[in-house]
């Protein structure tokens, strides 16, 4: 075997580190032009979870799609919710002290029953999803 000098070395080292740097800024471009299939809202129902481990007046944060999806118990039955506030995208969360869908980001509340502002900056209502109960499992979305 052939003894390697400390210029090839530094030659291969060089190599490397250099095709290494070009896939660190190629990969993200690559990444841009074909991201991976993420639907805005799934065409078919997710499961949330068994109908018992979610009692009234609690709530469950669950992947729907590209933004995740908020459903709650309330006394009047199962609601679903898109979980990022109509104001600045940030994700609200249930408040089950005040029973009102909080953004924690400008003071922002929405109604549990049908998702209306009730007070703050955000423009417009959450967008609600069908929840349905098949087999005592939860499911959101698909068809209403």
């Amino acid at each position: 075997m052939a003894k390697m000098t400390r210029r090839d070395f530094i030659r291969i080292l060089n190599l490397t580190l250099s095709a290494l740097g070009l896939a660190v800024i190629t990969a993200p471009i690559v990444a841009f032009f074909y991201p991976s299939k993420l639907e805005e809202t799934p065409s078919e129902p997710v499961l949330v979870g068994k109908e018992a481990e979610l009692p009234v007046n609690e709530s469950k944060t669950v992947r729907f799609g590209r933004y995740p999806a908020l459903v709650i118990h309330t006394s009047q039955g199962l609601r679903a919710y898109s979980a990022v506030c109509t104001h600045f995208a940030c994700l609200v969360k249930w408040d089950a002290n005040t029973g009102k869908i909080a953004c924690p980001c400008h003071d922002g509340y929405f109604d549990p029953i049908d998702g209306h502002v009730l007070v703050g900056p955000p423009p417009t209502p959450l967008t609600s999803f069908p929840v349905k109960i098949t087999d005592g499992s939860i499911y959101v979305g698909g068809e209403g």
